[in-house]
């Protein structure tokens, strides 16, 4: 980068911390497609496997502990969550996946729920799909990989917990990562690297989430 550049991008970043430290906070659980809140502000959904750190990303993202909020059992969450940043956008949580505790006919209510949610919201900038660095792409991911292609929803591939990570590896699996979804039609081109329990990543992700809804403090 020029120092231009530099300073443009470091004023960039600032103005996404600004806007993240606003306050967030829980609208309301949907069960049903038709109790959506109305499409009146840019969000951006978060989806992941189970255990994944979708909680902890979003509450990193916002600087609080407890707005998003992790169960203790898996594919406990069913509903899709909506949080307000300040009137300026939404974060919503979708239902996780790859349970091994709940029933299939449960299974498929809330993936059919999380799929119409990713076909007919017309106020959806992109969807974060999390993936555990330290395991990388599963085939239950690429299940999800082909819903959002078939959803022709724009989706960045954000990995998690690369604290757990030994020196290095962080890189190769990003870059491993990026190969595996350079050919999908909705991929968006880059590989983020998280960890919200140490922050890595994370003033670059808010400005992600900034420019993807055209929002601004």
């Amino acid at each position: 980068m020029t120092p231009e550049e530099l300073q443009a991008h470091e004023e960039a970043l600032e103005q996404a911390r600004v806007l993240f430290s606003r306050q967030a906070t829980f609208v309301m659980g949907a069960a049903k497609i038709e109790q959506l809140p109305a499409p009146d502000l840019p969000e951006v959904a978060f989806a992941g496997r189970s255990n994944v750190g979708k909680s902890s990303l979003i509450n990193g993202l916002v600087g609080m502990h407890k707005l998003a909020r992790a169960s203790t059992e898996p594919g406990r969450t069913r509903e899709v969550n909506f949080f307000d940043l300040d009137g300026q956008m939404r974060l919503v949580d979708l239902p996780g996946y790859g349970w091994a505790k709940a029933s299939k006919t449960t299974v498929k209510k809330f993936q059919d729920l999380g799929r119409d949610y990713l076909r007919g919201r017309v106020t959806l900038k992109r969807v974060y799909l999390l993936i555990d660095s330290r395991h990388g792409l599963k085939d239950v991911d690429k299940e999800a990989l082909d819903a959002l292609d078939l959803a022709a929803v724009s989706y960045q591939i954000v990995l998690t917990k690369a604290d757990k990570l030994k020196k290095g590896e962080a890189e190769v699996v990003q870059a491993a990562t990026l190969k595996a979804v350079s050919k999908r039609p909705a991929a968006y081109p880059a590989v983020a690297v998280t960890s919200a329990e140490k922050g890595l990543g994370m003033p670059e992700l808010r400005l992600a989430i900034m420019q993807a809804t055209g929002t601004a403090p």
